[in-house]
């Protein structure tokens, strides 16, 4: 992405999440005694400022003072959504009592607001803490497809896919561990990541030394990757070199066959044009010489265009990148802009799986869904 661009896009995304601060800091502020309005005021721009400082200070040298910020600016990525929310069904109410009249009068005094301001307070805390608990615990989803093909002498596979782990300053070592234990427990045939390993720049995957961890992923066939949106992001190359020098094997727009059974394909991200000037290969090019009497499994991390896998022989699409939304209720909004925002999908004789993710970006806090590892268990004909 130039230079120029990125300007733009920052200048847009820094606009938009100052005016909503304003309206939910405004709205707040009229609703408390002139005594507390100070104090709120302070608390309120430390919350506002802390996702920025934490990022620009991660930017310069990454230390616990830096996370600190991070941490605090992320959750309060989240509650920002709820108290809009509630915000906005407030200003809904008052408009409509414009009209109709129908809120009493004592709920426009000074105690009544400060009740109110408080339990949205307390509300909104409590989602947060029910979303970071429901983010920092994955379940296991399993599924059994059935593929038309032999596959030399494989009767079965047992593919693990663990998508948008984001690893980096929130999903740090320990929660990796803990993926990386539970992946382990399915003992898979392969591993396959599809996109967003790393969430970021990847000094702080470094720093923490996350590499060892996905060392102890062990699998048959090994453990397979592709770039995402956010590898592009925090610069594709560096993320690239680190995975691979800790056993991922990562495809760029490779095709590789395993155990003259069956072929894993990986696409380069969608973004790879926009951040770095690369153009993917069409799918139709990156399959030439791919013989399709035997499986085809495709990753490709963004679930768009899902006809092409189809059009092209591919027996599974595994992908990402939606979260599903991740905050309720934004996955109502990429169930209208993805075909798949999350689950299983067949279309002809091609079979789809868009994981909603086992890490989180921006919040740590999930509350449209809950993160997964998902395994397949592929049947081939006999």
């Amino acid at each position: 992405m130039k230079k120029s661009q990125f300007a733009v896009f920052l200048t847009i995304v820094l606009s938009v999440y100052s005016l909503v601060n304003y309206y939910i800091y405004v709205t707040g502020l009229h609703a408390l005694p002139d005594n507390y309005k100070f104090l709120y005021s302070a608390v309120y721009l430390f919350f506002f400022l802390s996702y920025i400082i934490g990022r620009f200070l991660e930017r310069k040298f990454l230390n616990p003072f830096s996370s600190f910020f991070v941490w605090i600016g992320s959750f309060w990525l989240g509650a920002m959504v709820y108290y809009l929310l509630f915000v906005i069904l407030i200003d809904i109410a008052r408009l409509f009592n414009l009209f109709f009249g129908f809120l009493p009068a004592f709920s426009y005094s000074s105690d009544y607001q400060l009740m109110f301001f408080l339990i949205v307070n307390a509300s909104v805390i409590l989602i947060i803490i029910f979303g970071y608990l429901t983010a920092a615990n994955p379940l296991i989803k399993k599924m059994n497809i059935n593929i038309n093909k032999k596959a030399g002498v494989l009767k079965s596979l047992k593919i693990v896919m663990a998508s948008d782990i984001h690893l980096g300053t929130i999903i740090n070592r320990k929660r990796l561990g803990k993926i990386v234990n539970m992946i382990n427990s399915l003992e898979p045939d392969i591993i396959l990541l599809p996109g967003d390993v790393v969430d970021e720049d990847i000094e702080s995957v470094v720093k923490q030394n996350c590499g060892e961890d996905l060392r102890a992923l062990r699998a048959k066939y090994g453990v397979y990757a592709i770039t995402g949106n956010h590898e592009y992001i925090g610069g594709v190359e560096p993320s690239v070199e680190y995975l691979t020098e800790h056993g991922l094997i990562e495809l760029r727009d490779k095709t590789v066959r395993i155990a003259d059974s069956f072929y894993i394909v990986g696409r380069e991200d969608r973004a790879s044009k926009g951040f770095a000037g690369i153009i993917r290969k069409p799918l139709y090019m990156l399959l030439e010489g791919v013989d399709k009497n035997l499986p085809v499994i495709l990753m490709d991390h963004q679930p768009v265009r899902l006809e092409e896998a189809e059009k092209n022989g591919v027996d599974l699409q595994l992908s990402g990148h939606t979260h599903h939304g991740q905050l309720w209720p934004f996955n109502f909004i990429t169930k209208r802009i993805y075909e798949v925002s999350m689950g299983y999908k067949q279309k002809g004789n091609t079979h789809y799986y868009v994981s909603c993710g086992v890490g989180s970006w921006g919040p740590p806090v999930r509350t449209g869904n809950r993160p997964e590892i998902v395994q397949i268990t592929l049947n081939f004909a006999a």
